[in-house]
């Protein structure tokens, strides 16, 4: 794509340069920066009045979902005229100005009169074109302008109103915002694309191992009634069993949180455990001391199993060889007896439709749902066959998924390709890098 014909230094370092015919300017000098307020309990969980109240949970919505018109909250006008709350106008650009939210950068454009809670800020202007306002936002990193004084990150009106932005003409402004409206909006489409081929090869993914582990490898197998009402049949020479009988050890975690430091040993928490396998990506860590006192009803051996108490409740995992890891809070180190089941084979079975249901149908709490260790012991398992075809429904379970997960990463690849270049299209546009101005 073309350039300019002439630029010039824009005098801000991550800027760079700019079209000579655009300026570098201060948002405080073209917008207005305004606050939320404070969202009374009382008045939360209202919805069909006439002004939106938008939280910062609102905020959590895909790249492609840039308009806020649906709040979880809303307040009448007389809500409004008695607590004194802002109304932030139609195509402000508002975002967390407050806490880990405000480091993700999101953006969203309101598309009616709304309400904004108190950590959140709105950002609006006459003098530009909104659209293009938004997309310059989004070349903003709020890394580099927020307070990094406290321990919660945070960033004012002030601070927001001292951050420059490259300024071309409003005609202009249209023109770029045009042209990214619809080259985002092509890519947007390919994520949704790409996205759905990833949920269609999870489908797949547990399909397979639903079939494995409910009816083995051997589609004409004879079947016989399990007796047990809500497993229906099983394979005939299979057997109903509970977790506790085919168990060396079921252990629960430590009740309080561990110290972490920046090496050591792996701290597996719930967010760690994934489908079948632990998440080691930004791992938090412990000293040896703190190994040692968390390990004191057992040692976490390779080929354990760890299940999640709490969300993302009933996903389990495998110890691999040669990893040494603590167990953090809510999690349940289980041992299996090798003479009566394949560690690998109880992950698939554990991970399957019917024990999962099985799970999620003992979990309790109002608002935070987990398992207790009773019901994890005494854990039916629908389906367990001998230990020869275990094996082999294990190895073939192991072969597939490979496959299956090569192209789930294939295709999570191409995703984070097409973010990355999207979010490069809009940096080069909104800063002049490139000329789109012909481009519509």
């Amino acid at each position: 794509m073309k350039r300019y014909s002439e630029y010039k230094g824009s005098g801000v370092d991550w800027i760079g340069e700019i079209p000579k015919h655009w300026v570098a300017k201060k948002l405080r000098y073209f917008c207005s920066m305004k606050s939320g307020n404070g969202f009374s309990h009382d008045l939360q969980g209202r919805t069909g009045l006439e002004v939106p109240f938008f939280k910062v949970a609102d905020t959590n919505t895909p790249e492609n979902e840039v308009e806020m018109a649906y709040a979880q909250n809303t307040v009448s006008s007389q809500d409004v005229s008695d607590f004194k709350f802002i109304l932030h106008k139609p195509n402000s650009i508002v975002f967390p100005k407050v806490g880990a939210t405000l480091l993700l950068n999101k953006r969203n454009i309101l598309t009616k009169k709304s309400c904004i809670d108190n950590n959140m800020m709105s950002l609006y202007s006459d003098l530009s074109n909104y659209r293009f306002l938004y997309y310059a936002m989004l070349n903003v990193d709020f890394k580099r302008h927020y307070r990094a004084g406290g321990t919660v990150p945070s960033i004012n009106e002030s601070e927001v109103g001292n951050i420059p932005i490259a300024y071309p003409p409003p005609s202009e402004q249209t023109q770029i915002a045009n042209f990214l409206d619809r080259k985002t909006g092509q890519i947007d489409e390919l994520i949704r694309i790409k996205e759905r081929q990833v949920e269609l090869l999870q489908e797949q993914r547990t399909v397979l191992i639903n079939q494995a582990v409910t009816k083995g490898l051997d589609p004409n197998v004879e079947m016989k009634p399990s007796g047990v009402e809500w497993i229906g049949e099983i394979p005939k020479d299979w057997e109903v069993t509970r977790l506790k009988y085919i168990c060396e050890l079921i252990v629960d975690c430590e009740h309080k949180t561990a110290p972490t430091q920046e090496t050591g040993y792996p701290l597996i928490r719930t967010p760690n455990i994934g489908i079948g396998h632990l998440i080691l990506d930004g791992v938090n860590r412990v000293s040896e001391a703190t190994y040692q006192e968390w390990s004191r009803r057992t040692i976490p051996q390779s080929g354990d199993l760890i299940l999640a108490r709490e969300a993302p409740i009933g996903n389990v995992a495998i110890i691999p060889k040669d990893l040494k890891v603590c167990l953090g809070q809510r999690t349940v180190l289980i041992r299996p007896d090798e003479n009566k089941v394949y560690a690998m084979f109880l992950v698939y079975l554990m991970l399957g439709d019917e024990t999962q249901v099985k799970l999620l149908g003992h979990s309790t709490g109002a608002i935070v749902h987990h398992l207790n260790m009773t019901d994890i012991r005494n854990l039916e398992l629908p389906r367990l066959p001998s230990l020869p075809i275990q094996h082999k429904i294990a190895n073939f379970l192991d072969h597939k998924t490979k496959q299956i997960d090569e192209l789930i990463s294939t295709e999570g690849q191409k995703i984070e390709l097409l973010k990355e270049y999207r979010q490069s299209l809009i940096s080069e546009a909104v800063t002049g890098k490139i000329d789109v101005r012909n481009e519509v």
